[in-house]
């Protein structure tokens, strides 16, 4: 992919006028430093694993030793680097360690309320998926709007699954650039969910479709591992004194969301430009934070 990309680049700057050639080489050089100066920052702030990461005083999060936390104010500077938005909700970034490795967790916290989760049993997952498909088509405007691309929703990768004794939910879509062929790169946001008694942890598998085979696993193990606190448990709903989310756990999927909750409002965003034009600046960025990891973990070792 990375020549593929070097490759597409060069053919761009040729057919380009020469002013417009070097105003996208100088944009091109300020998102790489800004990408570069993200992945620095990063290291400064992340937890390396094998740890125990806590989240708020809601639950905690166990990495393995291949993996690393980055929390709030780094995780956004990174996706503010690649394009994307901050997000109050964003709690961090779980990423690898391993240098051949591309893919992210994006870790938030809704605090929502207890989410009702009765209607679970009645999903239709080929209704589900058209309600999605004419939210992401309506929601193209505002995509436009803000510089980011139209998106198709190609289709499921995983069709929504509910564990109803861990309150986990597990589901997958994947999409691409409106128009591009079928032979374009896919991104894939692999959605997985723990309910809480205030809300719920989202941990959001952001990869690509040729990768996605063994990269949800890391998605799922990571849900696993998430375990809420003591009072904090979807079982320690209180019906007379706790807050109800004003949707059911299908609105985390459908259309209800998309329209009127806004909480799908950007499904897609993560388009992140790692498989992008700047994949070889940002593939070397990350290079270069694994290998403060790998320093780390030797110094510790000899300690």
């Amino acid at each position: 992919m990375r020549v593929f990309l070097r490759v597409t680049v060069a053919a761009v700057c040729i057919s380009l006028p020469l002013s417009t050639a070097s105003a996208q080489n100088s944009s091109s050089q300020q998102l790489d430093a800004e990408v570069q100066a993200a992945w620095n920052a990063a290291t400064k702030s992340a937890i390396t694993g094998p740890a125990k990461v806590k989240l708020l005083d809601e639950a905690t999060l166990d990495i393995t030793s291949d993996e690393a936390f980055i929390p709030s104010a780094a995780a956004n500077r990174i996706m503010a680097a690649y394009g994307n938005q901050s997000s109050p909700n964003r709690y961090g970034l779980v990423v690898s360690k391993n240098d051949k490795t591309t893919w992210m967790v994006d870790v938030n916290w809704i605090k929502e309320g207890y989410v009702r989760d009765g209607d679970a049993k009645d999903w239709k997952p080929d209704a589900l998926l058209e309600s999605l498909k004419e939210g992401t088509e309506q929601d193209n405007t505002t995509r436009i709007a803000r510089g980011l691309p139209a998106l198709d929703v190609i289709g499921w990768v995983q069709q929504p699954a509910y564990d109803a004794a861990t309150h986990r939910l597990v589901w997958s879509l994947s999409l691409r650039d409106h128009g591009s062929s079928a032979n374009q790169p896919q991104t894939i946001n692999y959605n997985t969910y723990a309910l809480g008694r205030e809300g719920y942890f989202s941990l959001d598998l952001i990869t690509g479709a040729d990768t996605i085979a063994s990269d949800k696993q890391v998605a799922r193990n990571l849900l696993a591992s998430l375990n809420y606190l003591p009072g904090k448990r979807y079982q320690d709903f209180k019906s007379s004194t706790d807050k109800v989310a004003a949707y059911g756990l299908a609105a985390l999927i459908g259309v209800v969301a998309v329209k009127k909750l806004g909480l799908l409002a950007m499904l897609g965003v993560f388009f992140l430009k790692i498989w992008k034009l700047a994949a070889v600046a940002v593939a070397a960025a990350a290079a270069s934070f694994r290998r403060f990891f790998r320093r780390a973990d030797a110094n510790e070792g000899a300690a």
